[in-house]
């Protein structure tokens, strides 16, 4: 398994998941940079992402969303804040409507994906941070936990392929 460590730290508000690949940086990169490999590791594996919008710039816009085993679909939108390919990148993630619009009152984290080689494969550091301990307390609430070591999980798979 990818994961090697996740950490949550209520007084930072933050969500860190740690992960190794079998592969190099810019690998890893490509699952990101690529709307249809991201969709192959966004979200868990019973509830596949298809991204609709993929604009992978300083000032650009990611939407997807995630259906379920029963056909519902679950919608959310990346803001991408920074790039810097192919060591990671920084956006604020939110949920949304139909519509794409972020919904009122659910929380949105500004994330940090960091790649850096380690032993002939990548390490990425996954930093999550919230607005407020309720924000954060939300997400854990709701999964996000076993849902983003689900959807990193797959990363090996994709990389093998």
């Amino acid at each position: 398994m990818p994961v090697i460590d996740v950490q949550t730290d209520t007084d930072n508000l933050t969500l860190t998941i740690t992960a190794e690949f079998a592969a190099p940086v810019p690998r890893v990169w490509q699952i990101y940079a690529d709307p249809r490999q991201l969709e192959r590791i966004w979200g868990p594996p019973t509830y596949p992402a298809t991204v609709v919008e993929h604009d992978l710039r300083p000032g650009g816009r990611v939407t997807y969303y995630m259906t379920s085993p029963e056909g519902e679909k679950f919608a959310g939108w990346w803001q991408i804040t920074a790039v810097d390919e192919p060591d990671g990148f920084t956006f604020d993630d939110g949920f949304a409507d139909e519509e794409f619009n972020p919904v009122p009152g659910m929380p949105v984290s500004r994330n940090d994906y960091a790649f850096t080689a380690v032993d002939g494969g990548t390490r990425a550091v996954y930093l999550s941070t919230y607005e407020t301990a309720e924000a954060l307390q939300k997400v854990l609430d709701m999964g996000v936990i076993e849902g983003a070591s689900g959807a990193i999980n797959q990363i090996d798979d994709l990389v093998k392929a």
